[in-house]
């Protein structure tokens, strides 16, 4: 069954009516003529499509700035992340690359914070291992170790002290 085009009269009618209310709703959420332009624009088309569907003028009136709103707040969210995804390129710091100097200087650090590590005891030893490698927190240290969580903590604290004390002192012999 075919659809009976709307009559010119009732869909002028409309437009005349809405369109300056839509196009200031368009307008104050993109804050583009030419956007809100075209939003109302498709606004109308969506409602073209529809306008059998409207009993009365206020209905397709809250309708129309309904779909306005929403189309609106669509295209601000596009052009926020755009926005958003502009920074991160341009504003994020430049990525350093290594040097072959830098890359032996960090294996070196790793190898002699891997040998100070080992001197720790086994207790200090495995709660900074589980943190400092496991990424686990004190809840889980404490769960899998089967003590408090301020043991944990007492262990981690310690346990960094003592191996930053390793590491001076070998620092001081070398």
């Amino acid at each position: 069954m075919q659809r009976s085009a709307p009559s010119e009269d009732t869909f002028r009618l409309v437009y005349d009516h809405v369109y300056p209310i839509i196009f200031r709703i368009a307008y104050r959420i993109t804050g583009s003529v030419d956007v809100a332009e075209e939003l109302c624009q498709e606004a109308f088309i969506k409602y073209y499509e529809r306008v059998d569907k409207f009993p009365d003028r206020d209905q397709a009136k809250y309708w129309l700035i309904r779909v306005t709103k929403n189309l609106s707040l669509n295209v601000a969210k596009r052009v926020n992340r755009e926005r958003k995804a502009y920074e991160r390129v341009f504003h994020e710091p430049k990525r350093h690359t290594k040097t072959g100097e830098e890359e032996i200087i960090r294996d070196e650090e790793a190898h002699e914070v891997q040998e100070a590590l080992l001197r720790l005891p086994e207790k200090l030893k495995t709660v900074l291992v589980l943190k400092e490698y496991g990424d686990l927190n004190y809840r889980e240290i404490a769960s899998i170790l089967g003590i408090t969580e301020g043991n944990v903590k007492v262990r981690v604290f310690r346990a960094r002290e003592r191996l930053m004390k390793i590491l001076e002192e070998d620092t001081l012999a070398t």
